[in-house]
């Protein structure tokens, strides 16, 4: 079974960094685009950033400057570096993936969430 592990939330003061990491874990072949999205409480999910197994990478306009993306393949890994964090940024973070099983098939899996608090 695929599953994509997450670490790195926590409390963070506004202008502050976190960096969050997440896995794939289990019997696959292959990872496909990555990505993080966040819901704040009371929103719906939004998209946070992307990156493509080529390196193409996304960001939403409320992140762009402040956020990098990146990733390792070698580790199936994808990583959020969080750069002057704000109070808007509130919220629990998940990790995304598209992995290729053992059958071939593409599976979309998410990560359990991190929470991500700023405040002072």
């Amino acid at each position: 079974q695929v599953q994509l592990v997450e670490s790195g939330g926590g409390l963070v003061q506004p202008g502050g960094s976190l960096r969050l990491s997440c896995a794939v874990s289990g019997m696959f072949l292959g990872v496909n685009d990555m990505g993080w999205y966040r819901q704040a409480p009371g929103k719906e999910r939004e998209l946070v950033a992307t990156i493509t197994s080529g390196g193409r990478i996304d960001y939403s306009d409320s992140v762009k400057g402040r956020f990098t993306i990146s990733r390792d393949n070698a580790k199936s890994a994808v990583y959020l570096q969080m750069n002057s964090l704000n109070p808007e940024d509130t919220a629990v973070y998940y990790c995304n993936a598209e992995v290729r099983d053992p059958a071939w098939r593409y599976l979309e899996r998410w990560g359990q969430g991190t929470l991500v608090t700023v405040s002072s």
